[in-house]
């Protein structure tokens, strides 16, 4: 049904009443403002660090996307227990460590340390075993919270100095130091995969016979053997060797251009004042996000949420290992999640008018129906050699479709739960983190068919959540305590 009076900005219907522009337009006109010369230097020294921080998690994310990718096809059992570990630890860190982290050792030496926990658990894939790779997967873990806690506070704080300096709108200059980080991290998939691809693409590809093509896509089972042959061909050691030492040397190197060309926060605004964006102790945010759960529409929310760690966990460990390592090589992983990677990016960008323009509930329904044409293609499709195109297709697809949950759900969060968005946004990271815990931990114990009746479980219960989300709100059936925000569950 069309409405041409609803704006789909937080829920609102304005019952087109007159109201005049205010205030809000002034800012973002920029005033004219005559530089000093020390203004000058502190601006386009504020430029460089955020293009130095945006540089080194390109060069980190290069190695640890790319390697992650992997793990499902060159360490089946051991590789993707550690991932959901990981993510374990990462929900645990989130509660406590972030604030407590960056208050001890500021924000740029926090960047450093936890940059050198990634590279920890690239190096322990020269020995992968549990007792080498678990470890560092929890210190990677436990570091990868704080670590974007303080690359986030670096690059808002940092905007908020910029436009004090030059006399422009503090928000518009966050979004664009925002993008531009965006640009250099998406970036990073296509180059770490095509290193990946390059380096275990130098031998002959492997043979696949057809006992072995028949046990792909679908028919895959991780803990199927046959009787002389494996399902999936290992790269040889000297080529895994050599890609994880382009990995680690990239590693190490974010973290030393951070510590080398990176200046402290200090240098630009107080720390200690802006340690926390809403001065709340770790206890208390931890109570906070966990308080939200009482809201309607984030108990709603929540199996969409799973699903975006589900369907991003799946693509990266299971598409990869079922359908390309089985069915063409190990050494094709990067080139397909290259064209994941380039859709992704493309259409993160694309579909954010497209909101504006058609309204955000057709975008969420185009996503949940290109994400089921995808998963049809990999219930009916048996990956051959001979189908190249076919094993490109489906990530294309999945990647488009993950732009819209990764930009969407995120946007959907700030609409829905006003004044509400560091507890918001606790429980985004919590729920999509137990996605990925979900799909890492099932890998290397569920076949294929039961990990993609997984992803269609918790897509339709997902948008169904999410439908009466909008459902709720545009007949107003739930009493709100303010005009925009609904009484969570235990009031009414």
């Amino acid at each position: 049904m069309e409405s041409s009076s609803h704006t789909n900005e937080g829920f609102e219907d304005y019952d087109n009443q007159e109201s005049p522009k205010p205030a809000p337009i002034k800012p973002l006109e920029p005033r004219p403002k005559e530089l000093t010369g020390e203004e000058r230097k502190e601006k386009r020294r504020i430029i460089k660090n955020v293009v130095v921080i945006s540089l080194a998690f390109f060069l980190l994310f290069c190695a640890y996307q790319s390697m992650a990718n992997l793990q499902s096809s060159i360490n089946p059992r051991s590789g993707t227990t550690a991932l959901a570990i990981l993510y374990a630890a990462l929900v645990v860190s989130c509660a406590f460590i972030p604030t407590l982290l960056i208050k001890k050792l500021s924000v740029k030496w926090t960047l450093v340390l936890c940059v050198l926990g990634y590279s920890s658990y690239i190096a322990a894939q020269f020995y992968p075993r549990h007792y080498t790779l678990i470890p560092t997967a929890i210190v990677l873990g436990l570091g990868a919270a704080p670590m974007w806690a303080a690359k986030c506070t670096y690059i808002t704080q940092a905007g908020k100095r910029y436009g004090e300096i030059v006399g422009e709108n503090s928000e518009v200059i966050i979004t664009r130091f925002f993008g531009l980080f965006f640009l250099f991290f998406q970036s990073a998939q296509v180059l770490g995969n095509l290193i990946s691809s390059t380096i275990l693409s130098q031998g002959e590809p492997p043979l696949r016979t057809e006992e072995q093509l028949n046990l792909c896509g679908v028919n895959f089972c991780p803990h199927h053997t046959l009787s002389n042959a494996t399902i999936i061909d290992p790269p040889d050691k000297s080529e895994i060797y050599t890609m994880s030492g382009i990995y680690l040397g990239l590693s190490l190197l974010a973290s030393v251009v951070i510590a080398v060309l990176v200046d402290p926060l200090s240098r630009f605004v107080d720390e200690a004042e802006n340690a926390s964006s809403t001065g709340k102790s770790t206890l208390q945010q931890l109570v906070a996000t966990f308080n939200h759960m009482r809201h309607p529409y984030q108990l709603l929310i929540i199996p969409l949420t799973i699903f975006s760690g589900v369907e991003q966990g799946y693509m990266g460990a299971d598409y990869t290992a079922a359908y390309v390592s089985c069915g063409l090589g190990v050494h094709m992983v990067g080139y397909t999640m290259i064209c994941f990677g380039v859709c992704d990016a493309i259409c993160s960008i694309g579909f954010t008018p497209l909101v504006k323009l058609v309204g955000r509930t057709p975008v969420f329904t185009l996503a949940a129906t290109i994400n089921a044409a995808a998963i049809i293609i990999m219930f009916t499709w048996q990956p051959h050699p001979d189908d190249m195109v076919m094993f490109f297709i489906v990530p294309a697809l999945w990647g488009i479709a993950d732009a819209v949950w990764q930009t969407q759900i995120n946007a959907l969060y700030g609409v829905i739960f006003p004044g509400e968005s560091e507890a918001a946004f606790s429980n985004y990271r919590l729920w999509e983190s137990a996605g990925f815990i979900i799909n890492y931990a099932t890998q290397s114990s569920l076949c294929n068919t039961n990990k993609l009746y997984i992803v269609v479980g918790f897509l339709v219960i997902g948008m169904v959540g999410y439908y009466i989300v909008e459902l709720i709100d545009r007949k107003q059936w739930l009493p709100k305590k303010t005009v925009s925000i609904v009484k969570p569950a235990d009031e009414m």
